[in-house]
């Protein structure tokens, strides 16, 4: 009988096996052939010192977004009338229509010769967030070249792209090309505060001029990150097709004041750090795949050293070993689940007084799987404590996922445009997660087709810059976002795919 277990075990064994070696050598993807940009390509645009000279002009205006309804106008009105000056061919161009919506965003229209193609859409922000002057070793907003890298805040979130989209626009028409597919360029204002006076007014303004279906949208989003993830060893580029939802609550507790000689049992203090603990100690559930999280690995398997590539086309087998893997990591926790953090405390009046009230805010990043309300109802009988009241202060739903297949026109001409970039880098039918917010949802209603890239170029250590202390950026990296943006302009034009951008030699 034992014999017989034994080798009933002893065939599963081996056929499992068999199955992962057999998904190990045969899984495959996509991977178009595309031309690389090179140096010596007529079109290649040289980041020369006035170019340069413009990108830091742009970063040495103080755009600062504070509050919902509060930025520094002056600073903006500076920075639109500076992006006016600044691409002549753009702003006096027949082809091209121009907006300042609500004082401070731009809105561009460059028409093209065919009305049977859908338009798309370029997106960016011209506001940045705050500074601690104290903590940077350059000037925030000196826009300083140090060791070949510069040195502003806005560098990366998302002035280069702000600047590298009318570059490379600047360029086209220049050159003289018209292009057949129209397309549209949004700047809004105030974007790390929402988008409301921004972004919305730009959907207002778009949707009353009868604009409905674009066939792409592209934002900032993730970036190319060198040495992110175990085993791979060259630089990913993911291309992000959904966001994460958000919900920000209060917890608050209500007591009777009194000295704090004669304390009736629990503060509210005591009371709401008891409700905090619960929540920091018993995170939302791991969701690796069931969103895209698991396509962004799977795809790629192809780039990975065996063992890793054994257990990513296997997930099958190896998911709950992953998924408990990513839980360990921050950056990668942050894409496999719901995540929560705690970020304002307020309670007490006085040293010897009980503290007649304690409230603390509460923000979760939600993943696509999930929704408000189930995050809602996780926390509420998580804390179980009817003396804890619990207030939505706001919330948004995770987007729907836009659509990343083999023919889908905007993933696939984002996807190669990018690779002929940076050839050397793992691009595939790579589906990720956006795990903080843009403007991008006042635009949700125009397509589905939504993708979120930013053509950074960055190590782990890199991604503490945003939003953080020392932003900066190569110039040989501002280069590349100009070119990106010019490539993605001449790929776009296009019918059907491909075509990709080809060179004057290759013409």
């Amino acid at each position: 009988m034992l014999r017989n277990v034994c080798a009933c075990i002893g065939f599963v064994l081996l056929v499992l096996v068999f199955i992962i070696l057999v998904r190990t050598a045969t899984f495959s993807v996509r991977s178009d052939s595309v031309r690389s940009c090179r140096l010596t390509d007529s079109d290649f645009i040289r980041a020369t010192d006035e170019i340069i000279g413009r990108f830091q002009s742009a970063l040495r205006f103080k755009t600062i977004s504070t509050n919902l309804h509060q930025y520094d106008r002056a600073e903006l009105q500076k920075m639109v009338d500076f992006v006016r000056s600044a691409f002549p061919v753009i702003h006096s161009s027949t082809l091209v229509a121009h907006d300042v919506v609500n004082n401070y965003s731009l809105l561009y229209k460059v028409q093209g010769s065919n009305p049977a193609l859908r338009p798309y859409m370029l997106c960016a922000h011209l506001d940045v967030v705050p500074v601690n002057r104290d903590a940077w070793e350059e000037d925030p907003f000196g826009a300083n070249i140090k060791d070949g890298f510069i040195y502003a805040r806005g560098t990366i979130d998302v002035k280069q792209i702000v600047m590298g989209v009318m570059e490379a626009t600047e360029f086209l028409l220049k050159s003289g090309h018209v292009p057949k597919r129209t397309f549209y360029i949004a700047f809004g204002h105030d974007e790390e505060v929402t988008g409301l006076d921004g972004a919305a007014k730009i959907s207002e303004l778009l949707y009353s001029r009868g604009v409905r279906d674009l066939e792409f949208l592209i934002d900032e989003g993730t970036t190319i990150v060198n040495k992110l993830f175990p085993g791979v060893n060259i630089p990913i580029a993911v291309v992000g097709t959904s966001e994460k939802g958000s919900l920000s609550l209060e917890l608050s507790v209500n007591g009777v004041p009194g000295h704090s000689s004669m304390p009736e049992g629990e503060t509210t203090i005591a009371t709401l750090a008891r409700a905090i603990t619960r929540l920091e100690e018993n995170p939302h559930p791991n969701m690796f795949g069931t969103g895209p999280e698991k396509d962004l690995f799977t795809h790629l398997a192809s780039d990975l050293s065996l063992p890793f590539r054994a257990v990513v086309t296997n997930l099958w087998l190896f998911g709950p070993v992953v998924s408990r893997l990513f839980s360990r990591i921050p950056s990668l926790n942050a894409i496999v689940r719901t995540v929560t953090s705690v970020t304002m405390v307020n309670g007490g009046v006085k040293v010897n007084v009980l503290p007649p009230s304690a409230t603390a805010m509460v923000n979760h990043r939600i993943h696509p799987a999930q929704t408000v309300k189930e995050v809602m109802e996780y926390d509420r009988k998580l804390i179980n404590d009817e003396r804890v009241k619990i207030r939505v202060v706001s919330s948004m739903e995770p987007h729907p996922m836009s659509p990343y297949g083999d023919e889908d026109f905007g993933y696939q001409t984002i996807k190669n445009s990018i690779r002929q970039i940076w050839p050397d880098t793992c691009v595939r039918h790579v589906s990720g997660v956006m795990i903080g917010n843009t403007d991008t949802v006042h635009y949700i209603r125009f397509t589905k087709n939504i993708y979120r890239f930013s053509p950074t170029f960055m190590f782990p250590e890199d991604l503490k810059r945003f939003h953080g202390n020392n932003e900066r950026i190569s110039v040989q990296n501002y280069e590349q976002v100009i070119n990106f943006y010019y490539h993605l302009l001449v790929n776009a034009d296009g019918g059907t795919l491909p075509p990709f951008h080809k060179h004057n030699d290759e013409l």
